[in-house]
Parts: structure tokens; sequence; C-alpha cells
């Protein structure tokens, strides 16, 4: 009775009904926090801002991804891991341009001709500091086949043993006076490379305009004691420079200015053979010296039999030592036989043998790259009269016009070429027909060139295309061999400004100084100067071949 006057049934019943009251608010805030943060946490992981307001998780998986790529030991397990934390967590997998290389990671890499860079104007590539080689990284990469086309006044800073890598998170500087800025170069490398060299092989590379560029000649006058004395226009005495500094440039597209160094990556291990007459000289000695001065110990460039002079022999070779490869030229300036024939009197007689390819083909035919030429011979008196001279057979012709003989000559040229050289090794060149330019008489009656200082620059007054080329082009288009075609005619016709004229020697005989503007060369080019350009074009091809090669 006590208890029950103390504590009446009707309170005793309302404090039961608030305890139970009570215990549910309390369980439905509970659940209620839960799904709440069950909520908030979805919507984190997912949340696709790059400016993401998970930080935490982003910080706590950018800690787990780092420990997965610094130490090795927790590799596999990261591999297995990140599979199941990108699907959660897929903004925290943003490329982090700090991230260092592997250790004793092994990278085997072809920089092959694909790999192209397109940078602007006084652009240097340098390796971005940001992007670190670890120790012990083993490097294994064919710097042959890296290529790089680069536009006017561009230079390329590559070490010969230790090349610039476009990669991954790898950034490219600029020099500090560029207005381009810094550029990053990621996986769309191979795309602009394909598409640079795809301008190549697409442009006519062949009809353009000589442009001023005061970067150029790609190297400086008197700086290569190779060139002879008949293209040494500088220590000849020639005073203005002007022809020195012009470029070829293609109406469809930029032609790569030719990088030494990076030549001769492309060469390496190989054999690069020049075959023709003393225009083809002329090109080869504008290579050597672009080469050579591109080399840093020049005493590993040498002519293989120690010769300095090159005019008298009939073959010579330069060595680059570093590379293991060599840049030849054989004499050959008909790339059929010269021949003699015995006469009923008993003397010779001197002929051209049209069915018979000169006689040092087999030496060059497993060569690299053969870049042939012949032209300026068959205009000669003897040659261009074609009387008693060209020799098929047993035969002596007592007249043949000189574009059949020339065309009878290609020909045999043409199927040595098809019969030996192999197309899958070899990269088949010819180059076309040089212009001259006298005035006044021809390279034996006085013509002159001496008082040109600037090239043509209307094409109405160029000369017409020469009936020879017509059948070389001809006769290229019916090979099995593909040959390319350096057709050169019409750039070299506007240079009327950039031959030696009388700046082809130093002492001159007694006829030469009573006359000397009757003994000039009209025929040839000054070094530095027009061959330069010749060697650029060469050069774009080899760029072309490698990307081709690469995608076989």
């Amino acid at each position: 009775m006590a208890n029950a006057t103390k504590h009446p049934p009707i309170i005793t019943d309302i404090k039961s009904l608030l305890s139970y009251q009570r215990k549910k608010h309390i369980l439905t805030f509970i659940y209620g926090f839960m799904f709440g943060f069950i909520v908030f946490t979805v919507f984190l992981a997912y949340n696709p801002s790059p400016q993401s307001s998970a930080p935490l998780f982003s910080n706590i998986f950018n800690s787990i991804t780092t420990l997965s790529t610094t130490n090795s030991s927790s590799l596999d397990f990261s591999s297995k891991l990140s599979p199941v934390l990108s699907y959660f967590f897929p903004n925290s997998t943003q490329t982090n341009t700090n991230t260092s290389y592997n250790t004793n990671q092994t990278q085997k890499k072809d920089l092959g001709g694909d790999k192209v860079g397109n940078f602007s104007p006084n652009k240097t590539i340098s390796e971005a500091p940001e992007s670190q080689l670890v120790n012990d990284q083993t490097q294994n990469q064919d710097l042959g086949d890296k290529v790089g086309v680069l536009n006017t006044n561009q230079s390329v800073v590559l070490a010969p043993k230790s090349p610039v890598m476009v990669n991954q998170n790898q950034t490219v500087h600029s020099v500090p006076n560029s207005s381009a800025g810094k550029q990053n170069v990621n996986g769309d490398v191979n795309e602009e490379s394909d598409k640079l060299v795809k301008n190549l092989i697409n442009c006519d590379l062949f009809h353009g305009e000589w442009v001023r560029d005061d970067s150029y000649p790609l190297y400086k006058p008197g700086s290569c004691s190779l060139i002879d004395e008949q293209f040494n226009c500088y220590l000849n005495g020639r005073p203005d420079k002007g022809f020195q500094q012009m470029k070829w440039k293609p109406r469809g597209c930029t032609l790569p200015r030719l990088d030494g160094g990076h030549m001769l990556e492309l060469l390496r291990g190989k054999r690069l053979v020049f075959v023709g007459d003393s225009l083809n000289r002329n090109m080869w000695e504008s290579l050597i010296c672009i080469l050579r001065n591109s080399v840093q110990d020049q005493s590993k460039v040498y002519e293989a039999s120690g010769q300095h002079h090159f005019r008298s022999g009939a073959f010579y070779s330069f060595v680059f030592k570093d590379y293991n490869c060599t840049v030849e030229f054989f004499v050959s300036p008909f790339l059929v036989q010269e021949w003699e024939a015995s006469e009923q009197n008993g003397s010779n007689k001197e002929t051209l043998r049209l069915d018979k390819i000169e006689t040092s083909a087999d030496k060059y035919k497993s060569a690299d790259v053969l870049i042939f030429n012949t032209g300026h011979w068959w205009t000669h008196p003897k040659t261009s009269e074609g009387r008693d001279y060209y020799q098929e057979g047993t035969h002596i012709y007592p007249e043949l016009d000189a574009i059949e003989a020339f065309r009878k000559a290609v020909t045999t040229w043409s199927r040595w070429v098809d019969a030996n050289v192999n197309p899958l090794k070899t990269l088949v060149l010819f180059r076309g027909y040089s212009a001259s330019h006298f005035s006044g008489g021809q390279w034996n009656s006085g013509g002159q060139c001496d008082h040109e200082t600037e090239p043509i620059r209307n094409e109405t007054y160029l000369d017409a295309y020469p009936p020879m080329m017509r059948v070389l082009e001809k006769v290229l288009r019916n090979m099995n061999t593909k040959v390319s075609f350096l057709n050169i005619t019409r750039l070299t016709d506007y240079r009327k400004d950039a031959h030696p004229s009388i700046y082809r020697k130093q002492k001159l005989s007694e006829a030469e100084k009573q006359s000397p503007l009757r003994f000039q060369d009209c025929s040839h080019w000054c070094l530095p100067g027009v061959p330069d350009a010749w060697n650029e074009l060469l050069y774009a091809e080899l760029l072309i071949k490698q990307q081709q090669q690469t995608r076989l």
C-alpha cells in the first residue's frame, strides 16, 4: 500500500512509455547517422572533379600508390590492389610529374622514325629536371632510329650516348627566349610524328623558293679543311656571303634542318655511298663537312687511305669511327664503262659501253644508302656529238643521238640495280641534273657568272626542264626497285649566284692571269652553299625511310 501510494499506477505507465520513446529516438539517430555517413562516403568516392573535395581520400591513395612505386617489396601487392582502389577512387590515379622511374627498371625502346618531335623555332630539347632517372636503371635504345623533324633555326641537344627520352611525365623545355614556353610531350608524340613525316611524304619537296635564313650556313665558312680548292670560295677570296644564307623552302611543307649528329645516329653502323661525277663529289664533300663539324673529336673522322685531296682518285671513303659508319664516293661520270676498242690499224679508240655497268659496282652494291648521278658529261662535245663514240657489244655507232645514248646507259644502270641491290636493305636515290649558269659562252668558251650575287626570283626566267631528266624519270618508273628521285634541277636553276665563278682557285696559270674572266666555273657550287640543301633533302629521305621501317 505504501508503494502504491508512493508511485501510483498511472505514473509508472508514463515512465515506461517515455523510456520506450527514448530508446526509439536513439536507434533512429544511430541508423540515420550511419546512412548519412555511407551516402557522404560514396559521394566523395565518385566525385569526378580533379579538385576533389576529398583530399583525405586522395592523399591516402596517393600515399599508397607512391609507396607502391618506390618500394620494390610492395610492387606485387600494389599491382593487385590498384584495380580495386581505382574502381572506388578513380580520381586518385592522376599522373604526378615528379614520379621517378622504378629502381632497376629495364627499358628497351625503339625511338624510330615515328618518334618525330615538332618544336617551335629556336627550341632546344632538354631533359626535364622533374623526371629523374633512378640509379641502376638500364637503357637499351637504338639511337640510330631516333628521328627529330625540326623547323628553321631549331636545334636539338642530344647527347650521343645518352639521348633525350620523350616519354610520359617528361617535359620539353625551350630555350629561355622561346615564346612557346614549356611543352608537355605525352603519348600523342607518335601521332604528331606520323603527321610530320606524312607531310614530308605527301609534299613536293622540289617546288618552292629560296628564303633568307641568317642561321645558315650549316657549318661556318672556313671551318672545314676538307673542301677542295675548286669549291672553297671562302678560301679563294670571294667577298660576298649572302649566297650562303639561303634555305630551300618547299611550298607545301618545311624541310627539316639537317642535324649532323642526328644524321650520324641514323647512319650508325652503315655505309652511305655516292656514285657519279664531280657534282656528286660536290655533294659528298658538303655532307662530310656537315657531319664532321658535328663530331666532338674530329681526329676520329678521317679518309680511310689518308688522302686530303679528292680530285685525282677513283674512290674515297671517310670513316666516322665513333659511329662505325663510312661516307664514300666512287667516281663514275656516266655510270657505265668508259672503254677502249681496238681498231684495225692496231690503235685503241675511246668509246662508251652503253651496255656495261661501271667497273666498281660490285664494291658498293651492298651499301645501306646509295646516291647516284650522271648528267654533265653528257653535254661535253664528244658525248653530245655522238660520232663513233657509243658502243654496244662489238658494235660502235657511227652516230647516235646523245639523249638516246643516255637512255640506253641509265637503262643498263637500272637493270643492274634491279638485279644486284637488295631494296629491303638499301635505300637507293638518284640525284637529278644540276643547272649551270654560263653567260656569253660555255664552260670551255668564256662563259661567265662572276657578276651574279642574287638568285633568280621570277620563275619565268628559269630554263626549260632538260630532256635527259624526262628520260630518266621514265626509266625510274619502269624499275622494280623503288628509287627516290632527288629532282634538284629546278631548285638549282634559281641559284645563278652560288657558283665559284672566278673564285675557283688561288694560283692562276699564266693564261688565266692574262684573262681571268675567261676561266670561270659556273657548273659546280661554292661550299658552304647549294649542295648543303641537297643533303637536307637526303636527310628528309632518311627520316621517311626510318618512319616506314618502323611500320613494317
